[in-house]
């Protein structure tokens, strides 16, 4: 047995790793590796279907759907629009004001949507024309907004958080507590290195001085789009609602401030939401179906119990364990989609962390942040891409303008790793997290 379990371990990764480089969807890989393996196997064709099943049984999945919904409605009813005029007040006048305003924006918009390519195409739609305008440099606009669109999966609501939490069982809403003091610190640090960029470029901010009277003159008119994270996130934070009692929250108000309030969300405009939401959460849905197939044949034949006796050869310490998954995320996530990362590899790493004690919730917000850098880095690099359809340049030239945040970035993880505590003070201090 153990001959054969060997052998199919073998053809069971050879063969995910070759469908998934022929360019065949995730979900179709997964699942043709695992019945590849299943059938020269002597494991029942009939776990199948109930494994399939289970999904439905996923009750926090349907945040995902909630808050994609919200996402695409939030988008076409002018909330996003009217989150970057009130930015533009608060800091369009400090130098290269307008790549501040697009980071403040997108964190705004990510504590709204949880999706980091939606944040770069909201954002950036809006943001990149505009810079362009004031005389900044293309490079620029579509760096600054390829980089302030990963702040979308990390500032809750998250959707790889929601699907992490899914697959390694663990809390979602401490999850979302714990994304909070690392996604303001990402934010800063991205503020300061536009500020950085934008002084050594001679970019200017706003030539209009603002008054008092006028900033709150504008956040009285957009109240109900400044609201709107505060309604999403409060309910959640103070133990009122869940996740997906906060997301289906999140679908009514974003109805209801586009239709009646903005009156810019028209029926064509609700039913595009509702086609890109299928489209997008039915993807999802599939692949995390398929991976808990995946997953128990990984269970059966202990393949994750293996790997973390081999990695404790290596080391018994967190710190080289951690710096290991870390650069093996990184460099998986230059190839494979975020979620597809989470799907296949939080059953194997799970036994790993915990054998060596890494907390699992600071374990998934640093997977989270390593993503954040995979989501610019090509070949994938998904804000990218969206960075730069919207900004007509290479993806060299795009690659340029968003290699310093890169950096940050990666300079923020490695502080994070060496602090661990950080990301877990508001869940200990507000869920009661003993972690």
């Amino acid at each position: 047995m153990g001959g054969l379990s060997v052998g199919l371990e073998v053809v069971l990764w050879v063969a995910l790793f070759v469908l998934l480089a022929m360019g065949t969807p995730i979900f179709v890989s997964l699942g043709v590796s695992t019945l590849l393996v299943m059938l020269l196997s002597d494991l029942p064709l009939g776990m199948i279907p109930l494994d399939l099943l289970k999904v439905s049984e996923m009750f926090p999945l349907l945040a995902v759907v909630g808050f994609v919904f919200a996402g695409s409605l939030m988008e076409r009813g002018g909330i996003a629009a009217q989150i970057v005029d009130v930015a533009s007040i608060l800091v369009g006048r400090i130098r290269g004001g307008l790549g501040i305003v697009t980071i403040v924006g997108c964190m705004f918009f990510a504590a709204m949507i949880g999706s980091g390519p939606g944040t770069v195409a909201a954002m950036g739609s809006l943001m990149i024309p505009a810079m362009v305008r004031r005389g900044y440099s293309s490079e620029y606009a579509a760096g600054v907004c390829a980089t302030g669109g990963t702040l979308g999966i990390l500032i809750p609501p998250s959707n790889p958080m929601i699907v992490y939490g899914v697959i390694a069982n663990v809390s979602i809403s401490t999850l979302f507590m714990a994304g909070f003091v690392p996604g303001f610190m990402v934010g800063l640090v991205l503020i300061s290195t536009a500020y950085i960029l934008a002084r050594r470029a001679g970019y200017q901010g706003s030539m209009h001085q603002y008054t008092a009277a006028e900033f709150f003159q504008a956040i009285k008119k957009n109240i109900w789009a400044m609201m709107t994270p505060v309604v999403i996130l409060g309910g959640i934070y103070a133990g009122i609602c869940t996740p997906v009692e906060a997301s289906v929250i999140a679908v009514f108000y974003s109805f209801f401030v586009g239709a009646f309030i903005n009156k810019k969300l028209n029926f064509k405009e609700f039913v595009e939401s509702v086609k890109l939401t299928n489209m997008t959460t039915a993807t999802i849905i599939i692949v995390v179906g398929v991976s808990v197939l995946f997953g128990r044949y990984l269970t059966i034949y202990q393949i994750p119990q293996k790997l973390a006796e081999w990695m404790l050869t290596i080391s018994s310490s967190p710190y080289p364990i951690m710096a290991m998954i870390m650069v093996l995320l990184f460099f998986l996530g230059m190839f494979m989609e975020t979620l597809a990362t989470i799907v296949i590899l939080a059953p194997i790493f799970m036994p790993v962390i915990e054998k060596v004690g890494i907390d699992p919730v600071f374990f998934g917000i640093m997977w989270v942040m390593n993503n954040e850098v995979a989501l610019l880095s090509p070949p994938l690099g998904v804000n990218l891409f969206i960075a730069m359809n919207l900004s007509g340049l290479s993806l060299e030239r795009v690659s340029r303008g968003a290699l310093p945040y890169m950096i940050v970035l990666v300079i923020v993880i490695l502080i994070l790793i060496a602090f661990p505590d950080i990301p877990l003070i508001l869940p200990r201090l507000i869920g009661g997290y003993t972690g």
